[in-house]
């Protein structure tokens, strides 16, 4: 029996003698443009995205307004300034050609808010800078820094991150000031190699411990007792130089370190244990200026300004150093308590206590370095710089004291 093929189809089986014609051809009868854009319309959208996007990749890039610096998981205290400036920081020395305008740059200062750091962002925002402040407080003040809320180019966050200079305060809370150089240099360093920055460590000259060599040079390895009282600063200012070089070998991080040596100016903190604020305040009081032991130690004193420029041009700068910044007039302890009665009180006393422990003889910085590589050295002398820090302290320390004395004179004569 012959097989039959049978169709299962709803409608009746095609018969092999239909014919369809095939279908009409729009673009015969329209003109070709219009065709292509009824038809085609997601292929033109497509293309005209890429070329959008093609045009604004080769425009020049140029920051967010309010656009903020991811900061990192910060650790605790706080003080000496840490500056993290995006874009490696780059420029040279910052000069402009003749009619153009400096292309500020962003940059975060930790203990922004302290005696070095709030002059430090004074500068900045002077130039042209936006500026970020990360401060805890502890010894800084939001006094230092009143002046700049309001301006779009500073913001301030508070949060914990560098670590506290002068010995009373170092010594209050050991394990804290240690922690503070290791692990929060460790997380600065992470968010400059994140975000591409240059850093700046400031450390200290306590890194030379009771030095055997003077004048101290940057090649010293100083002489510091790893288990005395200074040790939580000193030690940990050490390792923060260690970590900040191999961040820099390691990751490629651009970095560059200050040692810095005695500073004083305004803004001080008045009651800090640090041997020029203590004579000002104790001659303004009319108290005894406090010596440690036979007065005969030294130390070099630079005013605060210079500091501020020595950072600034070492930052802009190509050597990373270390570097000593710091005044190479070197004072004994009674030689400046001459300089402050000269300038507060003649009549002022002098009183000698035992010296404190691990307390260095001798403090003077070789700047050699400094001078030839980035053409910086101190303008302002002890003597000049004195009255404009006594005047500072006058004003903080009696301030009250004359507008409580001011006020009650008017309420009398009101009466």
């Amino acid at each position: 029996m012959a097989s039959e093929m049978i169709y299962r189809g709803h409608g009746s089986q095609p018969s092999p003698d239909d014919y369809s014609p095939k279908p009409h051809k729009p673009w015969l009868c329209l003109r070709p443009s219009r065709y292509l854009f009824r038809h085609h319309r997601l292929s033109f959208l497509l293309l005209g995205f890429l070329i959008a996007s093609a045009f604004f990749m080769l425009l020049p890039s140029s920051p967010v307004p309010g656009s903020h610096l991811s900061v990192p998981e910060l650790q605790p205290s706080r003080f000496l300034p840490t500056t993290i400036m995006p874009d490696g920081g780059r420029g040279g020395s910052g000069k402009v050609p003749l009619g153009l305008k400096r292309k500020g740059r962003r940059v975060l200062v930790t203990g922004g808010a302290g005696f070095v750091g709030s002059h430090l962002v004074d500068r900045l925002i002077a130039r042209g800078d936006s500026v970020i402040v990360v401060d805890n407080f502890f010894t800084g003040s939001k006094e230092n820094v009143v002046h700049h809320f309001g301006n779009p180019r500073f913001e301030l966050i508070r949060h914990d991150v560098a670590c506290p200079a002068s010995p009373v305060h170092y010594k209050f809370n050991p394990v804290k000031t240690i922690k503070t150089n290791v692990v929060g240099t460790l997380n600065m360093l992470g968010l400059a190699k994140r975000v591409g920055a240059r850093f700046l460590l400031t450390s200290t000259s306590e890194v030379y411990g009771d030095p055997l060599q003077h004048p101290q040079v940057e090649t010293y390895w100083g002489n510091v007792n790893p288990i005395g009282v200074r040790s939580c600063y000193d030690e940990g200012k050490r390792v923060a130089e260690t970590l900040t070089m191999d961040y820099h070998r390691g990751a490629s991080v651009e970095v560059r370190i200050a040692r810095i040596f005695n500073t004083y100016g305004p803004r001080m903190c008045i009651d800090d244990g640090r041997v020029v604020s203590n004579f000002v305040a104790q001659a303004l009081r009319k108290e005894p200026m406090t010596v440690y032991g036979d007065g005969m130690q030294t130390r070099s004193f630079q005013y605060v300004s210079d500091l501020v420029e020595g950072l600034i041009q070492l930052m802009e700068g190509e050597h990373i150093g270390p570097f000593n910044l710091g005044n190479p007039g070197e004072f004994t302890m009674l030689e400046l308590a001459t300089v402050v009665k000269e300038t507060i009180d003649l009549d002022a006393r002098i009183e000698f206590r035992p010296n404190t422990e691990d307390d260095p003889h001798k403090r003077k910085p070789d700047i050699t370095r400094a001078k030839e590589l980035l053409g910086w050295e101190p303008k302002v002398s002890l003597r000049k710089g004195l009255p404009l820090m006594v005047t500072d302290f006058r004003k903080r320390i009696f301030g009250d004291h004359i507008q409580e004395t001011a006020t009650s004179t008017t309420k009398s004569s009101s009466d």
